[in-house]
């Protein structure tokens, strides 16, 4: 079974979940108005998960499900930078043992408007929670 494969089975079992297949790529769409969307593609060989603008090359599908998973939980954050209306970088949050939000991992444009107004968004989805995970759902 192929890792698209694997995440539309998974993602059944969330009936709010919306998601398309296209070719072999997978997205889920965001889960509400502050949250982010998730694809996956599976570049045979190798795997790119992204979330909106931010994306990470994987060589292992286990690794690659759990970014998958982990963008669509609520312990996943992504700080957007925007200069005027335009998104420019994009940044992975998860939360430390003390309950802190720490970057890990950003994506950024070359090219950016600097010249305009730096504004700083927050986005996360709740597909998954901290609780449901714990509960083994």
């Amino acid at each position: 079974m192929s890792a698209i494969e694997k995440l539309e089975n998974k993602l059944r079992k969330y009936p709010s979940a919306r998601y398309a297949r296209v070719g072999d790529t997978i997205t889920v769409e965001a889960t509400d108005g502050d949250g982010f969307s998730v694809w996956l593609t599976d570049k045979k060989p190798g795997y790119t998960v992204g979330y909106d603008g931010w994306h990470e090359e994987f060589d292992n599908e286990e690794d690659a499900l759990n970014a998958f998973a982990f963008g669509l939980s609520d312990d996943c954050r992504l700080k957007v930078i925007c200069r005027g209306s335009s998104d420019c970088a994009w940044t992975v949050e998860g939360k430390n043992e003390d309950g802190n939000w720490i970057g890990d991992s950003t994506t950024g444009l070359l090219m950016t408007p600097f010249w305009k107004k730096k504004s700083i968004a927050y986005r996360q989805n709740h597909l998954i929670t901290s609780e449901s995970s714990r509960n083994g759902i």
